[in-house]
């Protein structure tokens, strides 16, 4: 039963990137700026669809080779947490660097990147552990 929530938690989490890949490419970047008339340089715009691509594909497709055999795939859950821990990393020094973010969902990304992740690794080690008793068993 723990394994399936674990599953259905990383299935859920793993839909993110793919909501982002197709905010920003499809909508563009500026979909976060709302209705605020800025506009954002075309290289600018070229490194966030680039990045949504590769958060995507690195995050996303991790965890979905990942999810069927949860209790063996450790490595691939560890890398893609320390991916996204390491973008929640970049939130703080963008914090620091040029104050809170406008948009409320960044800071609910924060929590997700600096909390959640080190937990879902955390959890996902016990299930392999608790796998590997049960197989010696």
């Amino acid at each position: 039963m723990e394994r399936r929530a674990l599953q259905g938690v990383l299935a859920v989490l793993s839909l993110i990137p793919l909501l982002g890949l197709w905010l920003i490419w499809l909508q563009g970047p500026g979909y976060f700026l709302g209705d605020s008339g800025v506009s954002i340089p075309s290289s600018l715009d070229n490194q966030l669809r680039y990045l949504a691509g590769v958060y995507f594909g690195t995050v996303t497709l991790t965890l979905w080779w990942a999810i069927p055999r949860i209790e063996a795939r450790s490595e691939a859950v560890t890398i893609a947490a320390v991916g996204v821990f390491l973008g929640g990393i970049g939130r703080l020094v963008s914090i620091a660097s040029v104050g809170m973010p406008g948009d409320p969902s960044m800071l609910v990304g924060l929590v997700l990147e600096l909390v959640v992740a080190p937990l879902l690794v955390l959890w996902q080690r016990r299930i392999a552990l608790a796998s590997r008793d049960r197989a010696l068993s």
